[in-house]
This record gives C-alpha cells, structure tokens and sequence, in this order.
C-alpha cells in the first residue's frame, strides 16, 4: 500500500456526491477501500460492488438495502426486506428513502463499477435517490467512465465532486515509494524511464515492481518493460481489448503504429467511416486512449496499451504492418507531418520513399531549428544507405557540421558532390543548392575565406538560374538568402551581404520561420558592426530575445549575436555591462566546433580586458586567440588586429622588447595591413621616437593603406596625436584629436580614447564634438558617483530622442545657441527641451540637471575634484 493523504483529503472534504472516474488499474478501489478503512470512517461507509451481470434492478436494490444495514448508521434506519414478488426496483428505491428521512449522521454510499449498470431502469432509479436523498446522505460512484446519471446538474449546483485519471495518476515519489515497498531499488534515471513508461498508471507500476522484484537485473528490466511484459499484456488483454467489439478491435490494431491518429487518418487505414466516433467512445470510456487537443481531434494511446495492440497486431496480422507504416507515411507527408512521415517510411523499410521524404523535408526542419529531429531521423537510415545516397549525404554533412564535427562534415560533403552527378534533373539542381548552403556553412567554421567566396558565387549563380524559373519555394530562398549574405560580410563584400541578409530575414518573417530570422540576425548584427554600431546592438538583441523565448540560447548563433551586442558595448567603452554578454558569448562558441566564431570572442575579450587596463588577462585570451587560428584553413581578418592589440599589451605591460621581436617577425604579408602601420606607430612612440611613428602611420593618414572602420581609423589618429604632443606640435595634436573625434562620433566610439588617451584633452575646447569629449573625459577617469540609500528618484516622465541629444551637451561649456549651432536647430527649441528636461529631471537648474541625469546614469559619472582623495 501507498499511502495517498491527498485524494483522501479530497474525499473527506468532498461535495455530496463524488465521481470517480479512470480507467482499469487506476488504483480506484484501493483508494476509496483505504479511505473507509479509517477510523473516523468506521460504520459510515456501505460498500456496494456491481458485477458484469447483475442486470436486475430488484437484486441491485437488495444489495445496497443490505449494505446499508450493515453500517452503525443504517443498522437502525433501514428495514430488513426480502425478495419478494410484490418489491420491484422503484418500490425498493422508494423504501430506501423513507427509511433514511430522519438520518442526522453522515453516511456514504460508495457504488463500484457503476458503469456495469447497463439497466436503463436502474440508473433512471439511481438518479432519482441521488436527487432526492437527505443530506446527510453521500454517494461516491466509481466507474471505468461517464454514466448517464444526469451529473451535470449536479455540476453546476456544486454539490459533485471529480475525481479523474489525471487525478489518480503516481507522482514520481509515490512510484519510487511503490517499487521500494517490492524490494526494488532503482536509481533515479531508471525509475523516471519506468515513471515515463507507466504515465503514472498504478497497475502499470505495480506489475513493474513485481516483475523487477524477480529479476537478477532490475535496472536494465525497468529500461525494457513494456506493455508487451506477460502481467501487463494480460491485465490488458483481459480488461481493455477483450471488451471491445470486433470492429473496434479492427480500429486498435490497425491504428496503433501511429504516434497519433485523428479521424481521417483512422478511416484510412482501416476503410472504417466510423472510426471518429469509435475514437471519441474509446477516449470517453477511459479506454486508455487519450485526446490531445481541445476539439478532440487528435488522439494517443497510453504507451503500455500501445505495446499490447503492436505485439498483438504483429500476432495476428505480421504481414499488413509494414504496408499500414506505408500507407500511414504518405497520408502525413501530403498532410505537412514530415518527421512522422519519415519515422513511417522507415518503419516500413521502404528506403527510397524515406530518403525522398527526408531530403526534401531538411531544409524546413532545419528552419524550425529541430536539428535534435534531424539526428534522430539519420541515424535511423542504413550507414551504408547514407554514404551511397548524394541527398543524405548532404544532409549527414549538415547534421556533423551541426554536432562540430568539420572532419566529418567535409568528408560527408566531398562523398555527397562525388555522387550527385548521378541524381536525374530537377533533383540535381535543388541538390547542388543544398551542397553550396552546407559548403558556405563549413568554409565560414574553417574562417576560409577564398573557399567562401568561391561556394557562395556558385550558389548565387545557381539560385539566379534556378529563378529564371519557377524558382526555389519561399523557404529555400530564405535560407539561400541569408547564407548568401552571411558568406559576403565574410569577404568584405558588405552591402551586398546587408541586402541579401535583409531580404532573408523578412522573408523569413512572412513566412513565420522564427529560426531563420533569429540566425539571420545574428549574422546581421555582426555585419552591421562595420557599418552601425546603432542597429549591430538592435540587431543582436533582438536575435537574443527570439533565442531566448524559443529556446536556442545554446545554439552557435545566439553566441554569435552576444558578440555582437558585446563589441558593441566594449567598443563604446561600457565594459560593466559588455560583460555579461562576453560570458554568453564564451558558454556557446566552442574553439573545437566552431573556431572561427571562437576567435572573435576572444578577440573581444582582450579588447574588454584592455579597456580595464588588465593587460596579462588581455595576452592570455589573446595567445588563446593565435591558438584557435592555427584550426582554420587560411588567414583571418581578425589576424592583424590581434597582432596590434597584443603589441599594446605587451608595451603597456613593460615588454616592449617582445613587441619589437614579434612586430620584426611578421612578414611582408602582414606588414601591408593598416593595423600593423599602427602597431609600429606605438612601438616606435615607446621607444621615443615619434618622427618614426608618424613615417608608420603616414601612409594610413594619406589614405594609402586604407583603414576603413571609423574605431581604426580613430585609433591611428590617436597615436598621431601623441606623435605631434611629443614633438610640440599643439596645432597637429589639436588637429589629430578632432579627426578622432570625427571618427568616433557617429557610434559613439569610446575604447580607442580608454586604449591611447590623447594628450592635452583636457585642454581641446574648440571641437564639434563636445558632448561626447565630456563622455570620453568621464570615461577615462573611471570615477563612479555614489548613489543615496534606495537609489535615485525616478524620472517624472520618459525623455524623448531629442531631450537626450540636449542632455548631452549640458555638461560642457557651450551656450544655449552654440547646443543650437550643433544640433541645427533653432535656440528657442533648446530652451523647450532644457525646460522639459528640468520638469521631468525634477530640477531647476543645468548644474542640478547634470547631477541627477548622472544619478540616472543617462550620463557618464563625473570627473572628481581636483586634488580630492581617491577611494
């Protein structure tokens, strides 16, 4: 016995009348057998059994007459009747409720298997007691399912209490309490695999535990147990299938290889017009068949009684199963049900139809991001079958390249090109589509850009052609689209790569393919680096949150996506709150599986590390970074980069000796790029000689070697700056700061000014950029304002885009009409913005407005005071 304190609980407090309704081997009569054993239930309960053949309304009412009797209660209420001739059902019924007019304490009436009462008479006479008995007067009435008692009424009155199969199901203590009390010990996994298998179903889990108790192995029994077990199939025969008539028997077994059956599908598969309302009866009757949507449309059986019905269909009729999988597979594929679809084809053994099916469904589970299903589904193919097949070769290709397997990713793709010169025209065509997407993915993990180039031409062309005609479907040419623009961001094509990424992501939205847009968007959001630092950050937020609400926070393009917010965030110097989307990025990108997108993370993990000043964490990830290069096949464009920040590092840390050796290994190669111009720049500058570092930086300034990101670009005027501040040339200083701050300007770029604080800043008035040289000087003294206990008030009323333009300007110098000069607009407009400032600031003047915006954080803190004491 388990003990279940809540149901009884549930039966004490109960309305008038309790229905319990479940199917066989719920632990129904063992519930309410235990509950009126209790003390306080000693007398008070009449227990009346109704068996399949007790069809007399007579002898029906002779039972629960006596029963009654034999309470402490009903003993003195209830008269002793005999059977005779003259008392028929309703006389008997009429009796029983004179006899309990005057009852005043309770008394229940709990009548088992009520479904057996198949009198019309009896249940019109049971219905009538229920309505008219005293109150003190309870019934439970237990059965397999629904009776016609009229309980609705009683429903709605709230005088009836429910009690269902969901209700009586085991909770996982209470089965591991129930396997226990057998002998049986079974770790956690093996019993929630016995728990999963069950559903919970009481005489599931104690014809388990029974069975294991007998085993020498009860772990690996409790894996196998099915309802295919003796005990069980005998349970089940014996209750469930033997009653059913031969045309639902018909319907059982020729519909339970299905997973799921609705109507439609039933009539197919057994030419049977009434398979509908055979399945509403089965599910109302408790039958061990359950609905799975709202409208009852869709049905399952409970996975014990689905091993009975396939071992018993594979007794009677082995040689129409594999035509029934067959039958079933094309009703679901034209249905648009194409992993179940699959599963059939491959449950008949038909392998061409599975391999047709499974081809032409990979693109659109992999747009749904079911690349679990897609593993599932291959393995389930011949390993031979895969290798000789060009389609599941392809597929087998995506699925390694999924899992970070490159090698094998590359020898599935070199095996599926080897043979697709023998799959027939229009197959070949959408195959060499499918052979460039999977090519592009693998030459972007390899960070091989000439094999990018190359595959993503060959695919363009191949979607140009293939639109001359009727052309790929919708989701084809949203996949191509944003692989196609993820390959041209990767060479430098990056307009190009934009539009193609833009047009897939909205196709992808008409479409309603969230997986697609998620990973389009990641790949947007890094190329926008380049081009916006505005939208780079929309752009990968808004692929976190589609990740996070759909669950793909651990696939490779939500690491993707937080490192774009992340570069963003570390390039505009906010360091505090890049990090946590640093740390996202680092638990998904993998240097095994995905090499190319872990080494941009840890590139800009030295970068976040640099902008704190902590130069041994910033050559750590950098020399991991050096590491991860050596698994890609050719140069990366981050490569240069590295050298340049590792070369900052080595020199901000006192190693300036090992940045010389390192800058004077490089080759020709590496020495044209612009980046290492500024390498130089800053070794030369190092070792004091800044005639040398602006002959390095020369050919970047002139245009030459062009840099053509801003951040670099920012960068070189820097170094220039402190070129022209050591030889006290204040004009050339005042002029390289400004086209900085050009640069800088248009992303609010901080971390080149954390990384080579110009020289005389303090000191440069005269600039177009005043609000954010405030921001810079803020920045780079690092001081942080201490906020009141609570935090500060809130603001009175949201700011607008063009209030926080004004707010900006505020910390500086500049007037009212030089804010008016800056932002092109009219002095009288500034000072309605101030003033609305001030309203939703709480305030009442600029130096007020300043400190609570800083408060607010809608500022960078405040330089301290001059000579102040630091903390």
């Amino acid at each position: 016995m388990v003990s279940r304190p809540a149901l009884v609980r549930l039966l004490a407090g109960a309305a008038r009348v309790t229905f319990v309704s479940a199917p066989p081997g719920s632990g129904k009569t063992v519930l309410l057998k235990s509950w009126i054993s209790q003390p306080d239930m000693a007398g008070r309960a009449a227990w009346v059994p109704v068996g399949r053949d007790d069809l007399d309304p007579r002898r029906f009412w002779i039972s629960v007459l006596d029963a009654i009797r034999r309470t402490s209660v009903g003993s003195e209420l209830v008269r002793a009747v005999s059977a005779a001739p003259d008392l028929d059902g309703w006389a008997l019924m009429e009796l029983l409720l004179k006899d309990l007019a005057s009852v005043r304490d309770r008394l229940w009436l709990v009548i088992d298997d009520v479904h057996e009462l198949r009198s019309e008479e009896v249940l019109r006479q049971l219905e009538l007691l229920v309505m008219r008995a005293p109150p003190e007067l309870r019934f439970v009435l237990v059965a397999r399912h629904d009776v016609r008692l009229g309980l609705h009424r009683l429903r709605l009155e709230g005088e009836l209490t429910e009690i269902r199969a969901d209700d009586l199901k085991f909770s996982v203590a209470e089965a591991a309490e129930l396997v226990t009390s057998a002998g049986v010990d079974l770790p956690t996994a093996a019993l929630t695999a016995l728990y999963e298998r069950t559903e919970g179903w009481a005489a599931g889990l104690r014809l388990a535990a029974l069975s294991l108790a007998r085993q020498p192995e009860p772990v690996q029994s409790a894996a196998d147990f099915s309802g295919s077990e003796r005990t069980v199939a005998e349970y089940l025969l014996a209750e469930v299938l033997n009653r059913q008539s031969e045309q639902v028997r018909r319907l059982l077994l020729r519909t339970c290889v299905l997973e799921r059956v609705n109507a439609e599908l039933a009539s197919l598969l057994t030419g049977d017009e009434d398979a509908e309302r055979i399945l509403l009866d089965l599910e109302r009757a408790n039958a061990f068949v359950v609905s799975l949507d709202g409208q009852r449309t869709w049905f399952r059986y409970h996975h014990m009684f689905a091993d009975l019905l396939l071992l018993e269909l594979r007794r009677v009729a082995p040689g129409e199963v594999a035509g029934l999988h067959k039958t079933a597979a094309g009703w679901l594929a034209e249905h648009g049900f194409p992993g179940e679809a699959i599963r059939h084809a491959q449950a008949a053994q038909d392998w061409d139809l599975a391999t047709g099916l499974f081809v032409d469904a990979w693109s659109g589970l992999r747009l749904n991001g079911q690349h679990a299903t897609i593993h599932e589904l291959l393995t389930a193919f011949p390993a031979d079958l895969v290798a000789a097949d060009a389609g599941l070769a392809v597929v087998a290709a995506a699925d390694e390249l999924n899992r970070g397997s490159l090698e094998a990713a590359e020898s599935f793709l070199g095996l599926a090109e080897r043979r697709s010169t023998s799959v027939p025209e229009p197959d070949r065509r959408r195959l060499r589509i499918l052979l460039g997407i999977v090519g592009l993915l693998l030459a972007r993990e390899r960070g091989n850009v000439s094999a990018v180039a190359e595959v993503a031409a060959r695919l363009y062309a191949e979607t140009a052609a293939d639109s001359a005609g009727k052309g790929p479907d919708e989701d084809l040419q949203a996949l191509v689209s944003i692989s196609l623009g993820a390959a041209e961001f990767w060479v430098d094509r990056l307009e190009d790569g934009r539009d193609h990424l833009e047009a897939g992501i909205a196709l992808s939205r008409r479409i309603g393919r969230p997986y697609l847009e998620f990973t389009g968007l990641a790949d947007l959001a890094m190329a926008e680096i380049y081009v916006s630092f505005a939208r780079a950050d929309r752009d990968g937020r808004q692929a976190y949150e589609l990740a996070r609400r759909h669950g793909w926070t651990d696939h490779a393009a939500a690491g993707v996506a937080c490192m774009a917010v992340a570069t963003v965030l570390v390039r505009q110097g906010r360091t505090e709150e890049a990090e946590p989307w640093v740390e996202r990025a680092e638990r998904t990108l993998r240097a095994e599986t995905q090499p190319a997108a872990s080494l941009g993370i840890s590139y800009v993990r030295a970068l976040l590390e640099l902008g704190r000043n902590r130069y041994e964490a910033a050559l750590a990830a950098l020399r991991s970074v050096q590491t991860q290069a050596q698994r890609l096949d050719g140069p990366h464009h981050l490569i240069p980069r590295i050298r340049t920040f590792q070369i900052h590092a080595l020199i901000r840390s006192g190693q300036a000796q090992h940045a010389e050796r390192l800058l004077a290994g490089l080759g020709d190669h590496d020495r044209a790029f612009g980046e290492i111009h500024t390498a130089a720049a800053e070794l030369n500058l190092a070792q004091g000689d800044p005639h040398a570092a602006l002959t390095a930086l020369a050919p970047v300034l002139e245009g030459d070697v062009p840099l053509d990101r801003r951040v670099w670009r920012a960068q070189a005027h820097l170094l220039a700056a402190a070129a022209y501040d050591a030889l006290a040339d204040r004009a050339g200083v005042e002029s390289a700061i400004e086209h900085a701050l050009d640069e800088a300007e248009p992303d609010g770029t901080l971390s080149p000014f954390l990384l080579y604080p110009p020289p005389g800043l303090a000191d440069h008035h005269r600039t177009a950029h005043a609000s954010l040289l405030a921001e810079i000087r803020s920045a780079l003294d690092g001081a942080q304002v201490a906020q009141a206990p609570g935090g500060p008030h809130p603001l009175v009323g949201p700011l607008s885009d063009s209030e926080i333009r004004v707010l900006r300007y505020l910390p500086t110098n500049l007037t009212s009409q030089d804010i008016a000069g800056e932002l092109s607009v009219s002095r009288n407009t500034i000072k309605t913005h101030i003033r609305k400032l001030y309203d939703k600031l709480d305030v009442h003047s600029r130096t007020e407005a300043v400190a609570r915006a800083r408060d607010l954080r809608l500022l960078a803190p405040a330089p301290p005071v001059p000579g102040a004491a630091r903390h």
